[in-house]
């Protein structure tokens, strides 16, 4: 029988991680030290998304997979689970939280099913992820909370940006938020005269909690104005890089480099690269 491409990349991590025959690199790495690589390759699927580059795409969702199959292969080798384990759970996991969709054996509902509008659907998503947590707590013998925290379920491990405006959102749910956007724009101003304030009088550990409270700031009024703010700012870091290699080049057309200028030509430079980019 001819091997699936999923169970020859399950081979392959397998013989990589062989403690005799594999790669001295592969056989030393632990969960943690991969764990980096994970978070990176995902951020590549993100990146090539944008980019809309099917071909990189398909690479990077690759790249991705390899690290879920790392980890399971790991967790293999210490007795915890295995690759289909973690497919085995996984499908369990959107059976359990789709009963609006499949039978409780997986199998769609007919047509005739009730169906549900998005908002209902999160509701009871929600409804379902709260009674797995506390099932998760009977079962290591841990009282669950009667409530659990108003704000848990955003992971620590994601990005700050990404992070803050999740933790808004769930603040917002519970009414504790802005009307409009303009009030959020009030509350920026508001926060960077405070770190104008905390700059002025030379208190880094205050300047480091005011400019916490800007970014947090705007990262509500990403979300208000339906904008992904770890995507804008990355969009923001490649506009940035863009506009300055411009800048460089431009300054060496004109017989200069980045260390021989100064900044007034930096700068002149800098608005040139502008000014042709928006046409004018």
């Amino acid at each position: 029988m001819t091997e699936t491409p999923m169970r020859t990349l399950l081979r392959l991590m397998a013989e990589l991680r062989d403690p005799i025959r594999g790669c001295p690199w592969d056989v030393a790495q632990t969960p943690a030290s991969i764990a980096p690589y994970t978070l990176e390759e995902a951020y590549e699927v993100a990146d090539a998304i944008e980019r809309g580059d099917m071909d990189d795409l398909r690479d990077e969702l690759g790249d991705l997979l390899l690290q879920v199959v790392f980890q399971a292969r790991m967790a293999e080798e210490a007795g915890a689970f295995g690759f289909d384990d973690v497919a085995c759970a996984i499908v369990a996991k959107l059976i359990r939280r789709h009963p609006h969709v499949f039978d409780g054996a997986g199998r769609l509902l007919p047509e005739t099913a009730p169906t549900r509008d998005p908002e209902a659907v999160t509701l009871l998503w929600n409804a379902i992820k709260a009674q797995e947590r506390a099932e998760k707590a009977a079962r290591s013998g841990v009282q669950a909370p009667v409530e659990p925290p108003p704000l848990a379920g955003v992971a620590l491990a994601l990005p700050a940006l990404t992070r803050a405006e999740k933790i808004s959102r769930k603040a917002a749910a519970y009414g504790f938020d802005w009307a409009e956007a303009a009030q959020v724009i009030d509350k920026v101003r508001e926060e960077t005269d405070e770190v104008a304030e905390a700059l002025s009088k030379g208190d880094r550990d205050a300047l480091a909690e005011e400019i916490g409270d800007l970014l947090f700031s705007v990262a509500n009024l990403a979300r208000h104005a339906g904008v992904d703010p770890e995507a804008a700012l990355r969009a923001g870091n490649a506009k940035f890089e863009r506009r300055f290699t411009a800048m460089a080049e431009q300054l060496r057309t004109s017989g200069s480099s980045l260390a021989e200028s100064d900044l007034a030509a930096m700068e002149a430079a800098w608005l040139a690269v502008k000014q042709a980019e928006r046409g004018s």
